[in-house]
């Protein structure tokens, strides 16, 4: 395992709180750490290239020795890209679903080649028939790995329920997980996003014990790898994809608390995708302060 990748060791006081936020990769990958680092997160997720263009590109060796020096400079333990928005593995267009499983591939590459721990991914739009773009989804994250080395773990996001998305159900994300190669299974978990989950029809505010037994029951706590902690612009149910500030929105205080001291999360990396007002490092640091203030 390579230091970037080596977890740190549990301080005399209890473990490490797994807790940042999605930062900014301006400049270069080498970047977003130093910026983890201006609000404090042990956890840091980021995009690896312009996630609204299909372009891709590989790390040179440069790229790679500078951003494992400068994520030794900071405290954090867990690092996670999110993949580009425009990849839609469950498409059933023949050109858009090729380029997908490029350009997913290429993440998977650059996840390795800069040590990551997670890469965090929507399931597809199944566009035609749900469960043939079921099918497609896991086939394409299937064809990914087997030509992509490494050991970055790929997280199945919670999505918000809208069109023909798949993931708005943890049903659909074991189906997918199901179909996955054994080979490659033990690679495979999920990012259970806050204001997705609400959004979708599970009441993390009025049964937050049972929005989790249901987890449990369907995946897994042991398939939950990464949350995204987001509270929401749109009411319950919307099935709309709106984040709103922590205990500002639809959700409100409540289920962050309990996420917060539920002691089965202890170790889940949890990241804010909150929105970033008129400073990033600065609403970003009030973000965490209150979460922390939760334990």
């Amino acid at each position: 395992m390579s230091p970037a990748r080596k977890r740190r060791a549990p301080s005399s006081n209890g473990p490490t709180l797994q807790l940042g936020a999605h930062v900014s990769a301006a400049g270069g990958t080498p970047e977003a750490p130093p910026r983890a680092m201006e609000i404090a997160a042990t956890v840091m997720q980021f995009f690896t290239k312009m996630a609204s263009r299909w372009a891709e590109r590989d790390c040179s060796d440069d790229e790679r020795t500078s951003f494992r020096a400068r994520l030794a400079e900071t405290k954090v333990a867990t690092t996670m890209a999110h993949d580009s928005y425009l990849i839609n593995l469950a498409s059933p267009d023949p050109v858009l679903r090729a380029r997908s499983i490029e350009s997913f591939a290429a993440e998977l590459r650059r996840c390795a080649a800069l040590g990551l721990n997670f890469l965090v991914s929507h399931p597809g739009n199944f566009m035609d028939d749900h469960d043939a773009g079921i099918a497609r989804n896991a086939d394409a994250i299937n064809r990914a790995f087997a030509v992509s080395q490494g050991d970055t773990i790929l997280c199945l996001e919670t999505t918000a329920g809208s069109g023909t998305a798949l993931g708005s159900t943890f049903e659909e994300l074991a189906a997918i997980i199901a179909r996955i190669d054994p080979a490659y299974r033990n690679r495979v978990g999920v990012c259970l996003d806050t204001c997705h989950v609400y959004s979708a029809g599970y009441d993390l505010v009025g049964d937050y014990e049972g929005v989790m037994a249901r987890f449990d029951d369907v995946l897994g706590l042991d398939r939950l790898r990464v949350m995204h902690l987001n509270d929401s612009k749109t009411p319950f149910a919307s099935r709309r994809d709106r984040h709103e500030l922590i205990a500002e929105g639809s959700l409100g205080e409540h289920p962050f608390r309990r996420i917060m001291t539920d002691p089965r999360l202890v170790a889940v990396p949890k990241v804010i995708e909150t929105p970033k007002l008129d400073d990033a490092a600065v609403t970003d640091a009030r973000m965490l302060t209150l979460l922390r203030s939760y334990l």
